[in-house]
């Protein structure tokens, strides 16, 4: 049950970043790059292929995910040609799968799932980049130097380097919202504590907090998201825990989530069809349409139009983030965005991998960075009084900035101090209402998570788990699955009890070989906990 992190996809929606390499980018930021202009690269150019996430977000009249202002300017001002392959967001696992078994699989690969880039090192279908960055890098050498979180995360088990990501800074991602005007109409308190949530929640769902004489309304959501933030709330992600130093099996951990989801589940607290919501769009709707107390979700720029439906909707609403309740385990956080991640790989058969190095270079570079993450200041920012970017025409910019966010996978901190977290957030004005709320929505999560108190719950970040021996991937796979089969069995069916689903879980997993899985993490993270990147290392 959850988001474990041997799953191939991430649920997570990661925030915007960006950028990446530069040499080569004196004077690259001039120029406006517009849709169908003519950013034909020099023949001497070297050519060379390169994933873009397609969320299907390009408007139609700035073009598609691999022909766009962006994607031109980039041709125009980039050492490269870069032909650009389409990955649909949600299926990218498998695409990039397809690609590589056909092998048309791209020369450089951005891809956030850190076990698919795993199963790729394992299965020798990328390239080590140590030599290749020593020789033909300056800028992204630079920047391990400086992050030195960089090289220790992109190197594999033999020793060299396979990876190379961003620096973002310690970032909110998931985000547990509450209907405080419904806790101010039924006289409750922001629930501090999960046996408080199931009160809570209990009410919103009994009480007709939207006053239509109907019991129309659900506490909170348990699909998608909502089951990821309930996991973390009892230490439940990953399915192992750092027990007096030692790792082990979080079966208990696994119990008292089951429980809790079977208890709001029998007695119609939450949606009982939760298992056919997949990708969370019904609960998304449920929160929009006013019927949701509790609504846990990804918060951020991507999410924003979500926020502004609500709103409308909702006029008299007044959603807030709050800090996760606390279990028997202690109180975590849900999902971060991590200050260091690895984002992309360069294909084993890559044709021209200088030539590959030399376009990370540029992506990371700072004039590249703030064209692909701002626009073009004087057209789409100005600097405000602060020395911050500020958004001139917002609508603009979501026209014609914020589609091509989700392709800027190498993006370096570049402002730093006051601005840093501000950046991406540029674009709205405080002077409108939703835009304000939604401002300060933002605030509440980072005080509420931004918190090594109240840490993430897993032993560490999905972007950071290491890489499973070959032999291991197969078992751990199937018997996991077997295992999160077993529990969800329990939560819907009334006759069987978490008990025995516990036990057959367990039994399931040590028949699948998976103990063999628990002997190999127990044993890496002895070595390792002193070098590897854990759950503690992001609040340092």
């Amino acid at each position: 049950m959850g988001m474990k992190w041997w799953n191939n996809k991430r649920s997570m929606a990661l925030l915007g970043g960006i950028a990446v390499l530069g040499s080569a980018v004196a004077g690259c930021t001039g120029g406006d790059p517009k849709p169908g202009a003519d950013g034909a690269a020099p023949a001497k150019k070297p050519v060379i292929t390169v994933s873009a996430y397609d969320r299907g977000q390009v408007p139609q009249e700035e073009g598609t995910i691999e022909k766009n202002r962006w994607t031109e300017w980039i041709n125009e001002h980039s050492p490269v040609e870069v032909k650009w392959v389409a990955i649909p967001r949600n299926e990218s696992v498998e695409k990039l799968n397809a690609l590589f078994a056909a092998g048309d699989a791209p020369d450089l690969v951005f891809e956030y799932s850190a076990q698919f880039r795993n199963d790729l090192y394992v299965q020798k279908q990328i390239m080590p980049l140590d030599e290749l960055i020593e020789k033909h890098s300056t800028e992204y050498k630079k920047l391990m130097q400086q992050y030195p979180a960089l090289k220790k995360l992109g190197t594999k088990p033999d020793g060299k380097l396979y990876e190379v990501g961003r620096a973002p800074g310690l970032q909110t991602n998931h985000v547990l919202f509450i209907r405080n005007d419904w806790l101010k109409k039924l006289k409750l308190d922001v629930p501090k504590t999960t046996e408080d949530l199931y009160k809570v929640a209990k009410a919103f769902a009994e009480n007709d907090p939207d006053g239509n004489g109907k019991r129309d309304t659900f506490g909170m959501n348990i699909s998608f998201i909502g089951e990821y933030t309930l996991d973390h709330m009892f230490q439940n992600q990953h399915w192992f825990v750092n027990k007096d130093g030692v790792v082990e099996h979080a079966w208990e951990q696994a119990r008292e989530a089951t429980a809790f989801r079977k208890r709001l589940f029998e007695e119609g607290i939450v949606d009982k069809d939760f298992l056919t919501d997949k990708n969370g769009q019904k609960a998304k709707q449920d929160w929009i349409n006013g019927k949701l107390g509790m609504y846990a979700a990804n918060v951020g720029l991507q999410d924003f139009p979500t926020f502004e439906a609500f709103m409308k909707n909702n006029p008299t609403a007044e959603p807030i983030p709050i800090p996760l309740p606390a279990s028997s385990f202690g109180q975590f956080s849900p999902i971060l965005n991590v200050p260091f991640q690895m984002t992309a790989v360069v294909n084993a058969k890559a044709k021209n991998p200088e030539a590959v190095i030399r376009f990370i270079d540029f992506l990371v570079s700072e004039p590249t960075a703030k064209m692909l993450n701002l626009g073009q200041e004087g057209v789409h920012y100005k600097l405000n009084a602060n020395g911050c970017p500020q958004a001139i025409d917002p609508e603009k910019n979501r026209k014609e900035v914020d589609y091509f966010a989700a392709n800027q996978m190498l993006s370096p901190v570049l402002f730093g101090g006051k601005c840093n977290h501000d950046l991406k957030y540029a674009q709205y004005d405080p002077a409108k209402p939703i835009e304000a709320a939604f401002l300060n929505a933002i605030k509440l999560a980072r005080e509420a998570y931004l918190s090594k108190d109240r840490p993430m719950s897993s032993l560490t970040h999905v972007e950071w788990w290491p890489a499973l021996p070959n032999d291991l991937v197969t078992i751990r796979a199937n018997s996991l699955q077997q295992v999160s089969d077993t529990l969800v069995k329990a939560v819907v069916s009334g006759g069987y009890t978490v008990e025995q689903a516990v036990r057959d879980a367990k039994s399931a997993w040590e028949k699948g070989g998976g103990t063999k899985v628990d002997e190999w993490l127990k044993a890496w993270h002895a070595e390792n906990k002193g070098k590897a990147m854990l759950t503690e290392d992001m609040y340092k």
